[in-house]
This record gives structure tokens, C-alpha cells and sequence, in this order.
């Protein structure tokens, strides 16, 4: 399963809000929102734009359980 460090790379990154975020990345605050609480999987061009917007590899915001 697909966990993420999205919520504490946002806080990092300046205390950036979710809206902010998906103001960068061009998706709705709800998604943001949807991809913390692990509702939603992102695609991969979703998660490589977040990952550039917060100045982070990928897999320092997205892992698999158990890793």
C-alpha cells in the first residue's frame, strides 16, 4: 500500500497550506486533502509535481507500507 509524508513535507516546506500546494500543482485543495488521508493515489505525474514543488525526491513523500 501506498503511504506518503505529504502533510509533514508541507510544513516543512515553509507551513505550506493545502491550497497553497495545490495551487502549485494545479489540482483541487480536496485532492491534497484526499492523497494525505490516503484516500487517493496519485498518478505519477501528480506525485513528480508535488515532489518538484516541495523540492523533495519522491520517495521522501511517497513509500510503500513496510519499507
Amino acid at each position: 500500500m501506498l503511504k506518503n509524508q505529504l502533510k509533514l513535507m508541507r510544513v516543512k516546506n515553509g507551513d505550506l497550506t493545502q491550497q497553497a500546494l495545490a495551487d502549485r500543482v494545479a489540482c483541487s485543495r480536496q485532492t491534497i486533502h484526499s492523497i494525505e488521508t490516503g484516500k487517493f493515489v496519485p498518478s505519477v505525474e501528480l506525485a513528480l509535481k508535488i515532489a518538484k514543488s516541495l523540492n523533495a525526491k519522491l520517495d521522501e513523500i511517497f513509500y510503500l507500507e513496510g519499507e
